[in-house]
């Protein structure tokens, strides 16, 4: 049975039956073609198509693998041509290959006959080739590497795996096998599996194939932790070289072929992968897990710290050594169980998010701090929990300043509250914006009835049209607004209000915002109203006294006010300071001469009844003085002076009352020289 399968495996090669057939190898993140993997195919003309497993083996026993290789290669090389040329090809290397020293001139030859270029070529290695006869495997891997050919390390996994091989032999690729990947959506450790031979060739910057990729849940998986190509019946199964062409219209993207290799220098000047590698990932992420300023900790399902960074040791006044590996109630015993709640939602999926948590701080003045925490599930490729993920924010400053805010807005409602006026803002064409409860508690009309031209409707009818045209004319000119008009109180009666505003302006000079008050001025007005009728009674009584009056202000002396019965007696009608200047002063009014007797009475003016009342502060009077008028003609008069005092005993003016004491002077002047006339005649007789 050999010898017949032997010969039949011989006439296939001779008549081309064993052809090559191409399977997909998509990139993971894009989902555009890379490449394809090339599987030998028999296409037997009885028992149809045959799969590799089942004649590899035979062709190696019987001698006809270099047969069997060549004819492949041409065939492949042959098909690459109408593969566009920045895609790979990747065949497969077998253990009696690779122990075959002519095997890399042969694969040199068929590429230079069809001109194929060796850097498109991955060959691609089992560890088991490897592992059977390590030093022809190493000789044979490193010639096919020199010569262009880039190397992939196939079933990484599953054979013999040695770590030593990465580290001898120059490989490009490691492939994570099938048979982990197909298990990876129901087993957790063939998902840690693929997890780990992703991380390994990310730290050796090994592209990193995954087979067997069947469904989009597991390429999200595969996405997830990093892997970068995929391969398997999700991106299509292989195919023969006439279907090339289908594929290739149906996943291909216009792209930049692959550039040559060049060196660590010039590998700079190419543009950054839209993302990172694994490893590239954590040390980014190690980078801002210390250098934001927010607290950051990792905890596992045991809450025990596995990682915390800087910032977080810091708001525990601990180092970070102190946190790893110890539990979070034996770290912070008085914080734990206020965050064990939202750690337990977490651990079962839960996320919480910005809560404020108030506690001692554990330093030596124990002062409180409030905290800004949000604990949010950690879930590994297969979204299952695995820790928890806390971030801290300390907000202890901010919370201060809000309640320092709110006290001052508490103090400034207060203030508004109680203060008499109203509060009110009005924007620049004078509808209302704003005003202070007050308004409805005096008027009874809401503030959002009140807004924009509603208080009107509190106004009196009367007082409508003139507090409109007022306020327009404001509008208009800008000028601070001031008016008063009446409202209708919710107790009835209507209340006289002064209404004042001011504008605010911006940069560029308009009005922005009025800001005003209204307060209530009817007892103000009540007030003033009494004042005037009491004055208007005083003036009457001031008018009607038979005794002129003159009123000045201390300290000047100047004349505010005097009755008609005093410009009467002094005959003057000149502005009442002009009747004081004259009475405090040395004046011809009251001089008849430079040697009379007038003269002498009045010579200082610490002599005359208004100067010593309001200078010395005590009453004088009734003094006589005889006074000469501007025709000629003299007049006795008397006065007396007091003065006026405030309520603490500051002279603040002085009164002068004025008599015409002229005829009752003149009468007992006549009187005297009668009875001088006779009492001469009577000394005389």
């Amino acid at each position: 049975m050999a010898a017949e399968d032997a010969n039949d495996l011989r006439r296939a090669l001779e008549k081309n039956e064993i052809i090559p057939y191409f399977q997909p190898l998509v990139e993971l993140r894009t989902g555009l073609l890379s490449g394809f993997e090339v599987l030998a195919r028999w296409q037997h003309p009885v028992r149809g198509l045959i799969p590799p497993n089942d004649f590899i083996p035979l062709a190696e026993d019987t001698g006809l693998n270099g047969q069997l290789t060549g004819n492949l290669l041409r065939a492949v090389f042959a098909a690459a041509k109408n593969i566009p040329d920045h895609l790979t090809l990747s065949v497969n290397i077998s253990l009696t290959q690779l122990t075959d020293f002519s095997l890399p001139k042969h694969i040199r030859s068929a590429a230079e006959q069809a001109s194929f270029p060796l850097n498109r070529l991955i060959l691609e290695i089992t560890e088991s080739a490897l592992a059977s006869n390590t030093e022809h495997a190493y000789r044979i891997a490193t010639e096919l590497k020199e010569q262009g050919s880039r190397l992939a390390l196939d079933d990484f996994g599953t054979g013999y795996s040695s770590l030593r091989h990465l580290q001898s032999l120059p490989f490009d690729e490691l492939k994570i096998d099938a048979s982990f990947v197909r298990s990876m959506g129901h087993t957790r450790e063939s998902r840690k599996i693929a997890a780990a031979i992703v991380g390994l060739g990310n730290s050796l910057s090994l592209t990193t194939v995954a087979e067997g990729v069947e469904s989009q849940t597991i390429a999200d998986m595969l996405l997830w932790l990093g892997c970068d190509l995929g391969q398997g019946w999700l991106y299509g199964r292989p195919v023969p070289p006439e279907q090339l062409p289908e594929v290739l219209a149906a996943r291909l993207d216009p792209a930049p072929p692959i550039p040559e290799p060049r060196s660590p220098a010039a590998d700079s000047t190419l543009p950054l992968r839209l993302e990172a590698l694994p490893t590239q990932r954590l040390a980014q992420l190690n980078a801002i897990y210390d250098g934001v300023p927010v607290g950051l900790c990792f905890v596992d399902r045991n809450l025990r710290y596995v990682s915390v960074n800087k910032r977080l040791a810091g708001m525990h006044h601990l180092p970070v050594a102190a946190h790893l590996g110890r539990y979070i109630s034996e770290v912070m015993p008085t914080v734990f169980p206020l965050c064990e709640p939202y750690l337990l939602r977490a651990l079962n999926g839960e996320a919480s998010n910005d809560l404020e948590i108030c506690y001692p701080d554990p330093n030596p003045l124990n002062e409180k701090r409030t905290h800004l925490i949000s604990f949010h599930p950690a879930r590994d490729e297969a979204d299952e929990v695995i820790g928890v993920s806390v971030s801290v924010v300390d907000i202890t400053r901010r919370k201060q300043a809000e309640q320092a805010l709110a006290e001052s807005e508490d103090h400034y409602r207060h203030t508004v509250e109680l203060n008499p006026q109203v509060p009110w803002t009005a924007d620049p064409d004078g509808m209302i914006l704003d005003a202070s409860q007050r308004w409805e508690s005096l008027t009874g009309l809401s503030v959002s009835d009140s807004l924009g031209t509603g208080w009107i409707r509190a106004l009196h009818p009367d007082d409508v049209k003139p507090t409109s045209r007022i306020w327009t004319e404001s509008l208009r000119t800008g000028r601070p607004l001031d008016v008063q008009y009446r409202i209708h109180r919710v107790d009835g009666a209507w209340r006289w209000m002064r209404a004042r505003a001011t504008a605010r302006r911006g940069k560029n000079g308009k009005i922005i915002r009025w800001y005003g008050t209204v307060e209530d001025i009817n007892d103000q007005r009540s007030a003033e109203e009494a004042l005037r009728r009491s004055e208007a009674r005083l003036k009457a009584v001031f008018d009607a006294v038979p005794v002129g009056i003159v009123i000045a202000e201390a300290p000047d002396g100047r004349v505010v006010m005097s009755n008609p019965r005093a410009e009467e007696i002094l005959r003057s009608t000149e502005a009442a300071p002009a009747m004081i200047d004259d009475y405090c002063k040395e004046s011809i009014s009251f001089t008849p001469g430079p040697n009379s007797e007038a003269t002498r009475n009045i010579d200082q003016d610490h002599d005359h009844p208004l100067a010593k009342a309001i200078m010395g502060g005590k009453s004088i009077g009734p003094t006589e003085y005889l006074r000469f008028h501007s025709d000629g003609s003299s007049a006795w008069i008397s006065l007396t002076g007091a003065p006026v005092l405030d309520p603490d005993g500051k002279v603040s003016g002085g009164v002068v009352a004025i008599q015409d004491i002229d005829e009752d002077k003149r009468e007992m002047q006549r009187l005297s020289d009668l009875n001088t006339v006779l009492k001469i005649k009577l000394e005389t007789h």
